[in-house]
């Protein structure tokens, strides 16, 4: 029933679900919701059970079962094959995607959002295909550790070495050493901007870009749009605490930079980044202001709003058209930095 309500929503113009809100449209801070977003916000409001209340396996099942119907079918790609990455913590599942036969192609590490507790290749395969096929550089989906199972910092050590591994063996893998990207959307956000300052602190070998697709940066969740969107626009404030709560050991870790990538005074000599935030997230004003220190500190940066989206549109392309734009904007940046062009 849930994959044929958002069949139908996929193939009917935004203009009719336009007129089935009448006169009421939402605007908050200016912006206007889109009207396919209002109507899976809504459809989530119903349906939607409080995170602490719901076992994390069933939180996981949700997410895997809604991801395909609301991406859509993937692009085909020359190669995709699933591989493992040893690190010192054990061996993480991977996926490889590749748009064209190259012996070297550039690649972007990318991890997954699922707010710290859910998210998987699976969930975010037609992301990563899309991403791929835009850019025509190679992926490489990680699939790191998860809470509650494994707490903080475990994530941010799977991203890190994940980074590492895709640079000492990715030409084994037809990948080029040299010119390797972190990215990642939500909590993977957070993944690859820890990750990122992480290696630089450590005098590590750096990415060459970090793409952060509306990430989670400050564990404290004090931001203004917290207020603004907390609930009704798929992603609720109660649900970032309780995903936060579940991901982290004791409040004291908020003030983590690996936690908190905002909060790390020290940004300057950071690689280039582009951010693209949601209108109506939670999550948009301290991606938007992690982007401005970082401009600060002098590292460029970019940074788009989509101002009639909500939080994880980029991976609902089979619902809405902004989204497909988004991935390729994404993308072509991402291919600009790689080809030097």
């Amino acid at each position: 029933m849930e994959r044929l309500l958002l069949a139908l929503i996929a193939i009917l113009p935004d203009s009719f679900f336009s007129l089935c809100y009448g006169l009421k449209p939402v605007v908050i801070d200016g912006q206007r919701l889109n009207s396919k977003a209002r109507l899976l916000c809504d459809i989530d409001r119903k349906t939607a059970t409080p995170v602490r209340e719901t076992p994390v396996g069933n939180t996981r099942a949700n997410m895997e079962r809604l991801a395909g119907a609301l991406a859509g079918k993937p692009p085909k790609l020359n190669s995709i094959q699933d591989i493992e990455i040893s690190t010192d913590f054990g061996a993480l599942p991977a996926r490889l995607y590749k748009p064209v036969d190259n012996p070297s192609l550039p690649v972007l590490v990318f991890y997954h959002g699922g707010g710290y507790i859910r998210g998987s290749l699976d969930s975010h395969d037609g992301l990563c295909a899309r991403l791929a096929k835009y850019g025509g550089f190679a992926v490489l989906s990680v699939e790191y550790r998860l809470a509650p199972e494994h707490k903080f910092p475990a994530a941010v050590d799977d991203a890190i070495a994940a980074f590492n591994w895709a640079v000492e063996h990715g030409a084994g893998y037809g990948l080029d050493p040299s010119n390797v990207a972190v990215g990642g959307d939500s909590s993977g956000g957070c993944r690859a901007a820890a990750g990122v300052q992480q290696a630089k602190a450590g005098n590590g070998a750096l990415p060459v870009f970090q793409m952060l697709l509306y990430p989670t940066l400050d564990a404290h969740l004090s931001a203004a749009s917290y207020q603004l969107f907390e609930d009704g626009y798929f992603l609720t404030y109660d649900r970032i605490r309780d995903y936060r709560d579940m991901y982290l050991n004791n409040a004291s870790e908020r003030d983590d930079f690996r936690a908190s990538p905002i909060l790390n005074p020290d940004l300057a000599g950071l690689p280039p980044a582009l951010i693209i935030t949601a209108g109506f997230d939670p999550l948009r004003d301290e991606a938007e202001s992690y982007g401005k220190a970082l401009q600060a500190a002098g590292v460029s940066v970019g940074t788009v709003r989509f101002p009639s989206m909500v939080h994880g549109f980029m991976s609902m392309t089979a619902i809405l058209p902004q989204a497909e734009k988004a991935v390729h904007q994404a993308a072509e940046a991402l291919r600009h930095v790689f080809t030097g062009d």
